[in-house]
């Protein structure tokens, strides 16, 4: 995931990395490739927050580590911005199952028509707006549909076409089928009032 950053360093982007504690050498071997790194626990909320503030910069863009960037991602985040509050790209799973590119076709076309973005979407906006709805959520579960809801109080993200390739991993260790039934309960259970740290056991 950082390798295809590079690029984008030498134009000036910086790049930061959260690590949500692992206990491999992940830090070590990222620090040549990052411009600041450190350890956050907590959650990913916690992690992306940390992130922004470490961030000297004017736009976020939030990336899981498992997504690969296109190469002119950043100069299509910069466009967008001159223009609309925040955005997120479409994405792509890795695997090869026909019935993944029904999945994935699913979160972009489900994403466009209510508005919210998920982490894998590779979501960015100005600083100024992130520090006006404060953040994401310090949850254990669900902070990408919970900070994007805050977000499109102050405006309706711009959907790019451009794609960020994640792993399918999750979706093939499980099943495909069986992975979206659990993503759908479990985005049910959010919109129906169950907490985060309930829907975090059940996803786990």
């Amino acid at each position: 995931m950082l390798q295809p950053l590079q690029a984008m360093r030498q134009r000036g982007v910086e790049v930061i990395l959260v690590d949500g504690g692992s206990v491999d050498q992940t830090c070590e071997l990222a620090a040549p490739l990052v411009d600041h790194w450190e350890v956050s626990g907590g959650g990913r909320g916690c992690q992306m927050n940390r992130g922004a503030a470490l961030s000297s910069g004017t736009i976020l863009w939030f990336l899981h580590a498992d997504s690969m960037v296109p190469e002119w991602g950043d100069q299509w985040v910069e466009q967008t911005l001159d223009h609309y509050r925040w955005g997120r790209f479409n994405v792509q799973l890795s695997g090869n199952q026909p019935l993944l590119r029904i999945v994935e076709w699913m979160m972009n076309r489900r994403s466009c028509w209510s508005g919210v973005a998920t982490g894998d979407q590779g979501i960015f906006l100005q600083q100024d707006l992130f520090s006006a709805v404060g953040g994401f959520p310090e949850i254990p579960l669900m902070e990408d549909i919970a900070f994007s809801k805050q977000l499109k109080k102050a405006a309706n993200p711009y959907c790019l076409q451009q794609t960020l390739i994640t792993s399918s991993r999750r979706w093939e260790k499980r099943g495909v089928v069986r992975t979206i039934l659990l993503m759908w309960w479990l985005r049910l259970a959010y919109w129906g009032g169950v907490s985060p740290r309930r829907i975090a056991q059940w996803y786990r």
